[in-house]
């Protein structure tokens, strides 16, 4: 099923959804109903919502998944936020235990990760 236009095709005004039908029993509910927020994703928005919630939030899944970098997500991801009505903000710094840190240090060192990695891992970027 595709989705439904948000845009009116003549003068792109808003729609709205004045008819709800249930093809299972025909019952029908008739009134104004908001079409929801999701709605004025794009698709490739949407899928990005997909995918993100699909690797559980994990951006370097993401990374691998997508094939882009990780400034590309934290981009897309803001561009998603701003237009459901949000404004990303500065996010509260993570405190990272000392045991936490030195086993991503050890994990560097071994060449288990990235430096890279290990940067957004300290950072409490990803987990």
């Amino acid at each position: 099923m595709r989705p439904a236009p948000a845009r009116c095709p003549i003068c792109q005004s808003e729609l709205t959804v004045v008819r709800l039908h249930c093809p299972s029993c025909d019952t029908s509910i008739e009134g104004n109903f908001s079409p929801g927020q999701f709605s004025n994703l794009t698709p490739e928005q949407l899928e990005f919502i997909f995918t993100f919630v699909r690797c559980e939030g994990k951006i370097n899944r993401m990374e691998q998944e997508l094939g882009v970098s990780y400034p590309t997500i934290r981009n897309r991801l803001n561009e998603v936020i701003r237009k459901l009505g949000y404004e990303p903000g500065r996010e509260e710094p993570v405190e990272i235990t000392q045991e936490r840190r030195n086993g991503i240090l050890e994990d560097l060192s071994a060449g288990k990760i990235t430096a890279e990695q290990a940067t957004r891992l300290l950072r409490g970027e990803e987990e």
